[in-house]
């Protein structure tokens, strides 16, 4: 009796299993700052950069899906040596350096076209993909090390979901942000011409910088390098195969629904201001107050969403609540007309409240699958941004490969509107997608049981 009592208080004292405090909490969510502004810019503004310079919207895509593909790629490569090596500060460091050199390049001029002087759209395209292509490989190590860290720095199971939460709460920072940025811009200059519009979103991607470093060096002070030995009679450190991960039939399901969630938040984030702007004919100020409305509910409830005792049982049914809100939203947006597109403004409300806790769930499920196998932790996280990257840009490239060619479908005697892909993008993608994510966590089986603690600490003191 007396022995089982100390072993309960020697459990419940361990670090490892305690909540987190709130300013630990708060300096893991600032570290992936300086990636979500620039992922923002590069969902939000790249297609239509891109068009308004002269590339076709294929060859937008193209751009587009060559930086998808390298992310896809360099996640698995990043996350395969973060198992093997560690170092997640030093991964995440570098990352941010190459993203902050890279990143203006991909919204400014085309070098080669200046030293070759020649701007033809094949140069141009082979240029910004170069340069896609290299913001995405930094892009990838920073989101790898910096998503694997949650399950390193503990093993509680509400800590991590409110590690999630804050980075997703800071996310939404981030993307209020760029729109400051790009609403002030856009109101100071005019892009009259090519350069112009070059200049322009030049400067957003400086100002993105310049904020997103800063947060970085917050990131670096503040959080401390995850310690990973642990008793070699239980879990350990050294790399748990692939094939460990291959044979477990959760692996597939939370693959499939990050995968989905992904899809949903990325392409409809693609197509958010095209939507507003081409179909509903709404005021340019609509442009960037939609996103503004999306993003200020996303980082409400992301926030309150720390404030939540986790298990299993409750991602599961959080994210079905999510993906439930997000298929009426996708409805909602596939039959609404231009007579009444105010009601866009309450529609954004509902997308907001879906991406937060579908986003924040699913990315929670992760740390449910990897448990206390902290060997294979990158790898998890590496091999789902992988199918992430690559279903994003291919879907990408199929909707605006086919960008313009749908037709006009009447909605009754007074107005119109056009099954664009504009809208397939915006509603019914986002709607399918949810419904799958949600059939397939209601199958789902989670055990968020921790039953073998780390015998150290995992912070360095």
């Amino acid at each position: 009796m007396t022995s089982s009592v100390i072993v309960g208080m020697e459990e419940e004292e361990d670090p490892s299993t305690k909540p987190l405090g709130r300013l630990s909490v708060f300096y893991y969510g600032v570290g992936h700052m300086l990636n979500d502004i620039t992922a923002s810019c590069w969902f939000t503004y790249l297609l239509l950069f891109l068009t308004q310079i002269g590339l076709s919207p294929r060859d937008a895509a193209i751009v587009m899906l060559s930086g998808q593909v390298a992310d896809g790629f360099a996640t698995i490569f990043i996350g395969e040596l973060i198992d093997r090596f560690g170092h997640f500060k030093i991964w995440h460091a570098a990352g941010s350096l190459l993203v902050a050199i890279s990143f203006s390049s991909v919204f400014g001029g085309c070098l080669p076209c200046s030293l070759l002087h020649n701007n033809s759209s094949t140069i141009e395209t082979l240029s910004y993909s170069m340069f896609a292509a290299i913001f995405n490989i930094g892009w990838a190590a920073t989101q790898v090390s910096h998503m694997a860290m949650v399950n390193c720095i503990t093993l509680n199971s509400t800590s991590r979901v409110a590690l999630t939460s804050s980075r997703n709460a800071f996310s939404m920072v981030a993307n209020l942000g760029l729109y400051a940025i790009a609403l002030v811009v856009f109101g100071v200059s005019e892009a009259v011409t090519k350069e112009n519009t070059e200049s322009q979103y030049r400067w957003i991607a400086y100002s993105s910088i310049t904020v997103g470093c800063c947060f970085v060096v917050i990131f670096l002070m503040g959080t401390k390098e995850p310690r990973l030995r642990v008793n070699l009679r239980e879990t350990t450190r050294s790399r748990i195969p692939w094939s460990y991960w291959f044979r477990k039939i959760l692996y597939y399901q939370v693959a499939m629904v990050y995968l989905l969630t992904r899809l949903v938040l990325n392409v409809s984030q693609a197509y958010l201001a095209f939507f507003v702007i081409d179909d509903l004919q709404m005021a340019q100020s609509a442009k960037a107050l939609i996103p503004a409305i999306i993003y200020v509910c996303s980082f409400v409830v992301s926030v309150m969403l720390q404030e939540i005792p986790w298990n299993g049982k409750r991602l599961k049914a959080y994210y079905c609540a999510g993906g439930i809100i997000w298929i009426f939203c996708g409805i909602s947006i596939l039959l609404l007309p231009r007579s009444i597109n105010s009601y866009m403004y309450a529609i954004s409300v509902f997308i907001g409240i879906a991406n937060a806790v579908m986003l924040v769930t699913s990315i929670s499920m992760q740390s449910v699958l990897i448990g206390s196998k902290l060997g294979g932790c990158a790898f998890v996280c590496g091999s789902l941004s992988f199918l992430d990257k690559m279903s994003c840009g291919l879907a990408l490239y199929v909707l605006q490969s086919h960008q313009g060619t749908s037709p006009k479908v009447d909605v009754n005697i007074k107005e119109y509107f056009y099954f664009s892909v504009t809208r397939y993008g915006l509603g019914l993608v986002p709607a399918v997608c949810s419904l799958v994510g949600v059939v397939v966590t209601y199958f789902m089986e989670l055990d968020s049981t921790i039953l073998k603690p780390l015998c150290q600490p995992l912070l360095l003191e």
